[in-house]
């Protein structure tokens, strides 16, 4: 696997990263990051057509690009892929709204699904889609049995409209799909918190997709408002500072989920995942150093299965852990590096959710407010 990294600052492109004997011509993917307004305004798509004339071209906004040990903003980050005995295939679907991202996940996996399918990576809108029914839907489709992994794109902190393309200028409403293919890859995954839980565990008794009304027997916002005293009076921008964790049965893995808006007339929270009736939830509040902690521990854990050091690495962030770090947001993604040491190529955006197992054999989920790594090498 070869890499070849450029980047789109200060009204110019650069190159930032290349690995000996990289071929242009030969490149079979390349994954675009970029902020939503600097990628209108550029429309990259042209000029990397021009560099990579095979390749399949994905390009979506963010909410801030990574490379290397850095974080950046209005920028463009392209990262091409050589692979030497890896097949990639891609896939696009519209969609309208989120009541659409059932339907959507299983167009895709339908779309790639081949026997030798080893993983698979989604970008996709991140203001339409639901992202807890699009993954389910995408593991019913694959029985669980493939590596599923990607982040929902972003808009900065705007949440105005989000961008996704492929093989053109990125546009709302578009998911896409990458398949790769073959015995040869080895794919390793990690997602992390870092979040503090505080006061009891409660259950969702009332709620529709991703819209809660009632926790127990309050309005979820009055009961969310009691909780967060002098920050209710910043909502809903204090909500991403104040996220929930939620298992769908008492058996399964906490997840966390993000408010993306609240309705004072309903005393209701949308967020960006579903949560069902029956659902237990507790409030969560910010620890920074357990914030940059957690992604050194989704490092380790998106390495654990690899005997050699892997040769590319997507992180894929929160754009509410990038509000609450602030001047540290840096140091989550520097911890990561020091794990992953200096071989692999890094990219990777903070997203409106991010798509990954909690660990390399669990199933795949949509998280919020996480860092999810995923490494690949070929044998």
């Amino acid at each position: 696997m070869k890499t070849h990294q450029t980047a789109f600052q200060e009204g110019t492109w650069v190159q930032i990263s290349e690995t000996p004997s990289f071929s242009a011509s030969n490149a079979q993917l390349v994954l675009v990051f970029g902020e939503r307004m600097c990628l209108e305004k550029v429309q990259p798509y042209e000029y990397l057509r021009s560099l990579y004339p095979i390749a399949d071209i994905v390009i979506n906004s963010t909410s801030g690009e990574i490379y290397g040990d850095s974080v950046h903003s209005g920028t463009i980050i392209s990262t091409a892929i050589e692979f030497e005995k890896t097949q990639v295939r891609t896939t696009k679907v519209d969609i309208e709204n989120h009541f659409q991202s059932a339907e959507a996940g299983e167009k895709i996996a339908e779309n790639l699904q081949r026997e030798d399918l080893k993983a698979i990576l989604i970008i996709s809108d991140g203001g339409r889609v639901n992202g807890s029914e699009l993954i389910a839907a995408l593991n019913l489709k694959t029985d669980n049995k493939i590596s599923i992994s990607g982040g929902l794109a972003g808009d900065e902190a705007r949440f105005e409209k989000t961008l996704v393309g492929l093989n053109d200028n990125p546009k709302e409403g578009k998911i896409v799909g990458i398949g790769l293919y073959g015995d040869a890859l080895k794919v390793g995954h990690g997602s992390m918190g870092g979040w503090d839980v505080f006061g009891p565990e409660r259950e969702v008794t009332s709620s529709e997709y991703n819209v809660l009304y009632k926790i127990g027997d309050k309005a979820a916002l009055d009961l969310y408002k009691e909780y967060l005293g002098k920050y209710a009076d910043k909502l809903p921008g204090a909500a991403l500072l104040f996220p929930l964790s939620m298992r769908a049965t008492p058996d399964s893995e906490p997840v966390v989920r993000t408010i993306l808006s609240i309705d004072e007339t309903a005393k209701s929270m949308t967020f960006a995942g579903s949560l069902p009736e029956g659902a237990l939830v507790r409030f969560m509040k910010a620890n920074f150093d357990r914030l940059v902690d957690a992604s050194g521990k989704a490092a380790q854990s998106s390495i654990k299965t690899f005997s050699n050091p892997p040769e590319f690495a997507l992180l894929v962030s929160c754009v509410g852990r990038k509000l609450v770090l602030g001047q540290r947001t840096e140091e989550e993604v520097e911890v990561a590096r020091e794990i992953l040491g200096p071989k692999p190529t890094i990219t990777g955006f903070y997203s409106y959710g991010e798509i990954s197992p909690l660990n390399p054999t669990a199933h795949c989920d949509l998280h919020n407010q996480t860092m999810t790594i995923t490494t690949l090498a070929e044998a």
